[in-house]
């Protein structure tokens, strides 16, 4: 009985795959850690984050903060005002690209109240010193505040009526 029914055709053959050489892609790191924020009394505790945080986001931006960015190519205008000059070498290029990063880190991680004493400043190197000298404090400065610290443990007392939530609510 060939020919009285439908054959079915086979199917078509698979399509030739053809070697493709694999591609060569940058691998991307998304970092999830938050960038460090500077609290009042907490500048020796964020100064170690935020190192730790930038040498593992991208060191060479640490770097900048700690070593300088080398200097910056300027004239003069017409009027006698200093103008920086355009990079023109790609080196220069990426050496202004990480000063311009490592600027930025470190104005989005001070309390904005203080971003208009820092936010002129055209060099990280030195705003990470203008930071610790404003945030960090000095020697007799820190001896000063351990010093009222102690005072005021050693004067700390709760009554036994009061109870230890309003003595904790004392310290506020």
């Amino acid at each position: 009985m060939s020919g009285t029914h439908d054959e079915i055709p086979p199917p078509p053959p698979p399509p030739q795959e053809t070697q493709q050489k694999p591609t060569q892609q940058t691998p991307q790191t998304v970092s999830t850690i938050k960038l460090p924020i500077l609290k009042k009394g907490e500048y020796d505790i964020w100064a170690m984050k935020i190192e730790h945080y930038l040498a593992h986001t991208d060191y060479p931006i640490w770097e900048v903060i700690q070593n300088g960015n080398g200097p910056v190519s300027v004239t003069l205008d017409t009027t006698g005002q200093i103008k920086i000059l355009p990079p023109k070498t790609a080196e220069e290029m990426v050496l202004r690209e990480r000063e311009r990063k490592a600027r930025t880190t470190l104005l989005m991680a001070i309390p904005e109240d203080h971003l208009a004493k820092f936010h002129k400043m055209t060099d990280a190197k030195d705003m990470w010193i203008a930071i610790k000298s404003r945030f960090g404090g000095n020697d007799e400065s820190k001896k000063m505040q351990k010093y009222i610290l102690k005072q005021q443990f050693e004067g700390f007392t709760v009554s036994n009526s009061d109870g230890i939530h309003k003595g904790f609510g004392s310290f506020y």
